[in-house]
C-alpha cells in the first residue's frame, strides 16, 4: 500500500457516509438539548462511484454531533442554515460531499486520473406536504440544487446537481416500539461538466476496451432509500438500504457505467457521551 492511502480509506468512508441520505426522527415539537455529542462505528457497502461494479465494504468510527441553534442545525439530515422557516415551508443552506475514487483500485479506470474527494453547497427548499393528525407519518417536498468544488489541491468546479426527493417519515410503524422508518426517493440531474467529471473518457485515456466518451448534461438515473432507526436513552441505532438506477440517464452508454442498478446499504451505532443543560423547543 503506498503511502497515504490508509487515510484516503478512511476519508472515502467518511465521505460516503455523509453521501448516504439520513433521515432525523419524527416528533413533534419538544424541548431537547441545543447540543449533542458523541461517537460511534459505522459499516457501509457502496460502489466505487456511481455506475461502478466494484463495491467497497468498510467499518469505520464516526462522530455523532447535533446541534439546534436556531440558524445553524447539524443532525443526521447533514449541516444546514435556515434562512426562513414558516408551519409549511423551509429554505436552508444544504452541505454535501463526494469520495475520492483511487483509479489504480478501480479495473474500469485504470490509467486515468484519481477523482478527487468533492464538497456540494446549494439551497435547498423543503415544503411540508402533508402530516397525520397524530403526528406519525409526514410527507414532504426537498428541492437542492447544489455545486459541487475538489476538495483537494486547488478547488475546481465539479458542477452543479438538482435532486428533487420525496420524503416519507413514518414514527412506530406497525407498532415496532419507538422505531422510525423513512422512504426517500427521487431522480438525479446534473449538469455536463457535473458529468463529465465522473463519465467522461478523453481520447488519450481510451483503450480498445474503453473507447472515448463525452458525457452531457441531464437526468442521471433515480435514487430510493429506506431507513430504519431509533432513539435510546445514550444510543442511537439505525440503518439504510438505497437503490439507484441509471436507466435511462444520459451518460449511461458511457465506458465507465458497468452497472446500471444496484444496492447499497449501511449500519450504524452511536453513543451519546454528553449533552447541553440549555434546551431548545425542536421539531424533528
Amino acid at each position: 500500500m503506498r503511502a497515504g492511502a490508509g487515510s484516503r480509506w478512511l476519508q472515502r468512508g467518511l465521505l460516503a457516509a455523509l453521501l448516504a441520505p439520513a433521515f432525523a426522527p419524527v416528533a413533534a415539537a419538544a424541548e431537547k438539548p441545543l447540543w449533542e455529542l458523541g461517537a460511534g462505528l459505522t459499516v457501509l457497502q457502496f460502489p466505487a462511484y456511481r455506475g461502478s461494479d466494484e463495491d467497497r465494504l468498510f467499518v469505520l468510527p464516526v462522530p455523532y454531533v447535533v446541534y439546534r441553534g436556531e440558524f445553524l442545525k447539524a443532525d443526521r439530515q447533514g449541516i444546514r442554515g435556515t434562512f426562513f422557516d414558516s408551519d409549511r415551508v423551509e429554505l436552508s443552506l444544504s452541505l454535501g460531499a463526494s469520495p475520492p475514487v483511487s483509479s489504480d483500485r478501480v479495473k474500469a479506470r485504470e490509467g486515468m486520473p484519481d477523482l478527487k474527494p468533492t464538497v456540494e453547497i446549494g439551497p435547498s427548499l423543503d415544503v411540508r406536504l402533508w402530516r397525520s393528525a397524530d403526528e406519525r407519518l409526514r410527507l414532504r417536498t426537498r428541492l437542492p440544487l447544489r455545486a459541487g468544488f475538489t476538495a483537494e489541491g486547488g478547488p475546481e468546479s465539479t458542477g452543479w446537481q438538482f435532486t428533487p426527493q420525496l420524503n416519507l417519515d413514518w414514527r412506530d410503524p406497525a407498532g415496532l416500539g419507538g422505531w422510525t422508518l423513512g422512504v426517500i426517493a427521487g431522480p438525479v440531474y446534473g449538469d455536463r461538466r457535473q458529468h463529465r467529471y465522473f463519465y467522461t473518457v478523453e481520447a488519450s485515456e481510451a483503450t480498445p476496451q474503453r473507447p472515448a466518451y463525452d458525457a452531457r448534461g441531464g437526468y442521471g438515473g433515480t435514487q430510493v432509500l429506506a431507513a430504519l432507526w431509533k432513539r435510546y436513552p445514550g444510543l442511537w441505532v439505525g440503518g439504510f438500504v438505497r437503490y439507484d438506477s441509471l436507466a435511462g440517464a444520459v451518460f449511461e452508454d458511457s465506458p465507465l457505467v458497468k452497472r446500471k442498478d444496484y444496492f447499497a446499504a449501511g449500519f450504524a451505532l452511536t453513543w451519546v457521551l454528553g449533552e447541553s443543560s440549555r434546551r431548545v423547543e425542536a421539531d424533528e
